[in-house]
């Protein structure tokens, strides 16, 4: 089969954590033998932060890790609709794409395009701010791939769509998987962008102040951190390490004891049941998780199980005290994880759940 894709990007992940996905999906497709393209904008801001910041060398590092993926950028006004999806047989058209082009290709699909065509939404504004999501117009779409069954069912209660199904990110496991223990640089880290104000406070009372009250040894690599922050983040005495490509960071996990999780504020209080993806890549690197408080309502984990939960500072400082005392506890917890994504949550079952979505609107479309 033939896939196309329209996404933001797939050769940078500079705060675009949907590439990490994408990514994943496009290899394991490619590993069974289909054909993809993937095109993304030619002025994609990811990129042009990435390459403006630490210029072309992450780029030709992508290459390294995903020797076999490849993007068709282009320009909107210079993208021929007619010629690109001749020949396909799934097109997917994710939410952070310009809805001129969201519309064009529905429109493409309803003048007798014999695809099917998904629109792929993994961001909260749906629930957020659904006036922005009015915007699109995905009318002539088969169906919505949401990365949430909460996103999934207001798509369905506001009548957008005929179909929608929950499609949930996953580990790439070519990638995320369990390293060879490092000399380590340090007891805890944390792989996460400053999330514009979503969860500032909760980062003060599950990660800063744990780690200054317990006299840890910290890191964090992540984007967008304002001069307050690193001021914030100088006075605790974690270190600050910037950007790192999201490929490199299982060889970062290999070096410290543990890590947090701390969702964004409308994941924690507004989308029950969604973890975002770093979730499952760190689970998937075999390093006990420690996280902030959210509602695994889709029963994706079995938390304090498969990691541990702390509902507010004092336990994030109590869970993290005892996985650096107890070294076998802290192999359990990561034994569990790991096992439940390589069962659950990979890439590869992710394709395998597309599969049964477009033979179930095959059905229903011929119905």
């Amino acid at each position: 089969m033939r896939f196309v894709m329209f996404y933001h990007s797939l050769i940078s992940d500079w705060n675009h954590g949907n590439a990490h996905f994408l990514r994943g999906v496009v290899t394991e497709l490619l590993a069974r033998g289909h054909e993809v393209t993937v095109f993304e904008p030619g002025d994609s801001w990811s990129v042009d932060n990435l390459v403006r910041d630490h210029g072309l060398e992450p780029l030709l590092d992508f290459q390294e890790y995903y020797p076999g993926l490849s993007s068709v950028r282009y320009s909107l006004a210079g993208l021929d609709l007619e010629r690109e999806l001749e020949d396909a047989d799934v097109v997917l058209v994710h939410e952070w794409n310009d809805p001129e082009l969201v519309r064009s290709i529905g429109r493409h699909r309803a003048r007798g395009g014999s695809y099917r065509l998904f629109f792929h939404d993994t961001h909260h504004r749906m629930a957020t701010d659904p006036q922005a999501m009015g915007g699109y117009e995905i009318d002539h779409y088969d169906g919505v791939l949401a990365f949430g069954e909460v996103i999934a069912e207001l798509y369905r209660e506001r009548g957008w769509r005929r179909q929608a199904w929950t499609w949930h990110e996953a580990a790439d496991t070519r990638i995320f998987r369990p390293r060879k223990p490092e000399p380590r640089d340090g007891d805890v880290v944390w792989i996460g962008n400053w999330g514009d104000g979503e969860r500032t406070e909760e980062l003060q009372e599950f990660l800063f102040g744990p780690v200054t009250e317990l006299g840890l040894r910290a890191r964090i690599h992540g984007v967008r951190y304002p001069e307050d922050a690193r001021r914030k983040l100088a006075s605790a005495g974690i270190e600050y390490r910037g950007w790192v490509a999201n490929f490199q960071a299982p060889e970062i996990f290999a070096r410290f004891a543990a890590t947090v999780h701390v969702p964004r504020r409308p994941y924690a209080r507004t989308l029950p049941g969604i973890p975002t993806i770093r979730v499952f890549e760190a689970l998937a690197c075999g390093i006990p998780l420690v996280s902030a408080p959210w509602n695994d309502v889709e029963g994706l984990f079995r938390p304090g199980t498969d990691y541990l939960v702390a509902r507010d500072g004092r336990e994030m400082r109590q869970q993290l005290k005892l996985l650096l005392a107890d070294r076998a506890a802290a192999a359990e917890l990561a034994r569990h994880g790991l096992e439940t994504v390589f069962a659950r949550h990979t890439c590869a079952h992710r394709v395998d759940e597309l599969f049964t979505i477009i033979g179930e609107d095959k059905c229903r479309r011929v119905a």
